[in-house]
């Protein structure tokens, strides 16, 4: 499936299967895949996924197989849950058996916060938790401060309002917000406090070059 258009792209994202019991403490929502489709073909076009890609917080696989599938050969996921894991994995197989091309893609069990990678330089992504629920406050701060320690360049996608925190704590990482879009977060019922059958969420996504 190499070459495909952003559109094409989001068609094939749209076969993943979201979370069946989600947690509400790890605010489990599934990324959209356009919006996975949008992210990773702008990473294709600025040539940041010829470098490893990692995506915080893997969830369903959305970001990491999405960034697969747009060209890079190395991609690890990682994510504390390990039911979410074995959803990713079983998401990679099934587009792989559609004839997706899901080659040097990983996944590893851990703690963003405390993760097992020495590396640096690398490309990550993340649709970190945007913090709504009681305890997990401040959570995308927490992906940010990896994905400094970790990454040439970063992709992440937060809750809309967040253009000055991001650019504030870019800027004291000694960084630059390169590119900033909104974009609409669907969001269907599965949550008690939910209210609505449907509701969509406006959200904000970066790209951020940290200078080492």
């Amino acid at each position: 499936m190499a070459g495909l258009s952003r559109r094409q792209l989001a068609r094939v994202l749209e076969s993943l299967e979201d979370f069946a019991d989600p947690s509400v403490e790890l605010e489990q929502y599934l990324t959209p895949p356009d919006l996975a489709a949008h992210l990773t073909h702008l990473a294709n076009l600025q040539g940041d996924l010829d470098r490893r890609v990692i995506d915080l917080g893997t969830g369903t696989g959305m970001l990491a197989i999405a960034a697969s599938l747009a060209g890079a050969e190395r991609v690890v996921g990682i994510d504390v849950d390990p039911n979410a894991l074995s959803l990713a994995r079983h998401n990679a197989s099934v587009v792989d058996s559609d004839g997706g091309r899901i080659d040097g893609l990983e996944w590893v069990r851990g703690d963003v916060t405390r993760h097992p990678f020495s590396i640096t330089g690398a490309t990550v992504v993340s649709n970190p938790p945007f913090g709504a629920q009681r305890g997990n406050r401040h959570a995308d701060r927490a992906f940010l401060e990896t994905a400094r320690e970790l990454a040439g360049v970063s992709y992440t996608i937060h809750n809309e309002g967040s253009q000055a925190f991001v650019e504030s704590f870019t800027a004291d990482g000694d960084g630059e917000v390169t590119h900033a879009f909104r974009a609409t977060f669907p969001i269907e019922r599965r949550f008690d406090f939910h209210t609505a059958d449907r509701e969509t969420l406006k959200a904000e996504v970066f790209r951020i070059e940290w200078n080492r």
